[in-house]
């Protein structure tokens, strides 16, 4: 912590374990990403917590305002994840979405909201599709949240507790909660930690990211095992392993390179990451989930994904032709359409 901004930036990076010899030559830099990555991130600590969707990516804890001098930890936490991508070296850690886009300082949008939140997000969803005028929600522009033990109400904006929700103005609500809940408890702590990575890192850098490149930069591209992800996949509503789709499916993704194949796991699981154990363990939003394939939707259609569930719903294609640009659509466009 005690480097110059510049020391950061312009030296090489050399680490040595005490009591072992031995020239670093990536391998000791490696496993001390990969070491204090795992207890740095580790919600055992405080300052972080796992997403309300499973058990392996995770975000600010805003339990760590109680933790001592959180703002030098997560200065600190910010530092190590620069040097990790300055110096190319993978972490042990995977976080949600709106986790890498604060890292970018990029907006985040009701979308985003299901990686941290599903079935918040699903709330917020139904409110935006379904016309509300006469349902006596009884909905303000306040909420309830729990502060040092004590439940308050907390305004969304002046005089929110006495502003009703209507048709008219929930699109302001909806906007108003997504940033209610993606800050709540944290927006300070996690400014602290992108202060901290922009002291390792030129804005310039990583500028040409999106979110979900960051990702794949910052948690790795390991390369998948597709028999093993083959084997562990569930179908539903009439397709099955020897269906002429699902046959297409597999060859598009041999056909396809490491980094896509990721990008489609990223697509339909919400993250580029598989467990330690391989598919078999991938986790839904309550529980072990395996990645699924559901037959939905028309010849014409797009497939779409549901990140809490690991499903891709995937139409009945009539050519592998078909399957594969549209397959290919989704990986490429997934920020823009088709995640539920």
């Amino acid at each position: 912590m005690a480097a110059s901004k510049k020391d950061l930036q312009k030296s090489r990076l050399y680490i040595s374990f005490a009591g072992e010899e031995g020239l670093d030559y990536g391998g000791p830099s490696r496993e001390f990403f990969f070491l204090l990555s795992r207890e740095l991130f580790n919600p055992y600590y405080g300052l972080f917590e796992y997403s309300a969707n499973d058990t392996y990516t995770v975000q600010v804890s805003p339990m760590s305002a109680f933790v001592d001098n959180q703002h030098e930890w997560f200065r600190f936490s910010g530092r190590v994840l620069g040097l990790a991508l300055v110096h190319q070296y993978l972490l042990d850690a995977f976080f949600t979405r709106p986790f890498y886009k604060a890292l970018l300082r990029l907006p985040c949008s009701l979308s985003d909201l299901e990686y941290l939140d599903a079935e918040f997000h699903q709330s917020l969803l139904w409110l935006k599709e379904n016309d509300i005028s006469d349902m006596g929600l009884d909905l303000t522009f306040s909420v309830t949240e729990e502060v040092a033990g004590q439940i308050v109400e907390k305004e969304l904006k002046p005089n929110g507790k006495n502003i009703g929700v209507a048709e008219r103005n929930k699109k302001e609500y909806i906007e108003r909660m997504v940033k209610w809940r993606l800050e709540r408890g944290v927006a300070e702590q996690t400014e602290s930690l992108v202060k901290g990575f922009y002291e390792v890192v030129d804005p310039r850098l990583v500028s040409v990211f999106d979110a979900r490149e960051l990702e794949l930069v910052i948690a790795g591209t390991a390369e998948i095992d597709i028999c093993d992800w083959r084997k562990n996949t569930e179908y539903r509503s009439g397709y099955h392993d020897n269906h002429p789709v699902i046959q297409w499916f597999w060859l598009a993704i041999e056909k396809f390179d490491n980094e896509r194949r990721l990008r489609l796991l990223q697509f339909v699981t919400g993250t580029s990451s598989v467990p330690y154990e391989g598919f078999a363990a991938l986790r839904g939003s309550n529980g072990p989930r395996r990645f699924c394939i559901e037959k939905w939707g028309k010849p014409t259609s797009l497939p779409r994904a549901h990140t809490c569930f690991n499903r891709l719903d995937l139409p009945p294609y009539t050519t592998y032709e078909m399957l594969y640009e549209k397959l290919l659509l989704a990986v490429e466009e997934s920020s823009t359409f088709g995640i539920e």
